[in-house]
């Protein structure tokens, strides 16, 4: 996305214009995990950039650490609020999918700490241990840094780092991540099954206690309630891939994990995300608000 030109000093200005390239993609990436939202992402590093272009940087020393700081302190302002939005969002609530494979339109430092199975696990902290993990374990920022974004002491929000990270680290546990080649065996059985009808084999692939959660956010058509239980599952893909068939089916990168982009009448329909253990479906998790899916 274009930054505009903002009036600055000379020496400050050419600073900026040198490494905001090279940083932009930290900018987005710390907004985008702590928001999970391409469009709130994007109105933050569009905020640092005005931030930065009034601001004297030659004396900064750290100008990463100084953009991301920025951006988390942002983030965090607009995490509180979305806290209580979600509370009225209709039905469930998952991540904006951002694509991060080599067609991406946004650059973003590619973890694990993008999928939607992780950002779901952060959704569950308090907006200061949220931004306390994503600045401490994931950007690598100094807890005094961290304190300031947080207005509190550097002992406090140490405190906040180490109670996400046990939940993390807890979550993440109870639901390992497959490795890659798992993953593609088990996303390329499921599209054969599912562009088939075949009941039977999509059961084969779903965990029987298999859980499917439909964000529409209220705009189109969806479940309002997760479904639980392979066999209900698949017999509810069955009807919806016969009642809306889509032209096709790709594989692609979301989030830095393979996941499907189905398109119908020449647009992109939905983004699935598989959570997957031991080679089976444990999660299956549709985005089909067309506001999350309109800058694929």
């Amino acid at each position: 996305m274009g930054e505009p030109r903002t009036p600055r000093s000379v020496g400050s200005g050419d600073l900026l214009e040198a490494e905001w390239g090279k940083h932009r993609p930290a900018v987005f990436g710390v907004a985008y995990r702590l928001l999970g939202s391409v469009a709130d992402a994007e109105d933050v590093a569009q905020d640092v950039w005005l931030r930065a272009a009034e601001a004297d940087l030659r004396d900064v020393n750290d100008l990463r650490a100084w953009l991301v700081t920025v951006a988390a302190r942002r983030s965090y302002d607009i995490l509180k609020s979305a806290r209580m939005r979600r509370e009225t969002y209709v039905g469930p609530w998952l991540p904006e999918p951002l694509l991060t494979g080599p067609d991406a339109s946004e650059a973003v430092l590619v973890d694990e700490s993008v999928g939607s199975a992780m950002l779901l696990i952060m959704e569950e902290l308090s907006p200061p241990e949220r931004v306390a993990f994503v600045l401490h374990d994931v950007f690598g920022l100094e807890f005094g840094r961290i304190a300031d974004v947080l207005s509190t002491s550097t002992p406090t929000a140490r405190q906040h780092a180490s109670r996400a990270r046990r939940r993390v680290t807890k979550a993440r546990q109870a639901a390992p991540q497959a490795p890659k080649a798992e993953r593609e065996r088990v996303l390329a059985a499921f599209r054969a099954a599912y562009e088939a009808g075949d009941l039977a084999g999509l059961v084969r692939l779903l965990h029987p206690d298999a859980v499917y959660v439909t964000d529409g956010g209220g705009k189109v058509a969806a479940a309002r309630k997760l479904i639980h239980g392979g066999l209900r599952v698949a017999e509810v893909m069955v009807r919806v891939g016969r009642q809306w068939r889509p032209d096709r089916i790709d594989v692609v990168e979301v989030g830095g994990e393979l996941a499907l982009l189905f398109h119908r009448e020449g647009r992109v329909y939905s983004v699935d995300t598989l959570q997957i253990t031991d080679g089976m479906i444990t999660a299956y998790r549709r985005v089909i608000n067309p506001e999350k899916l309109s800058r694929l």
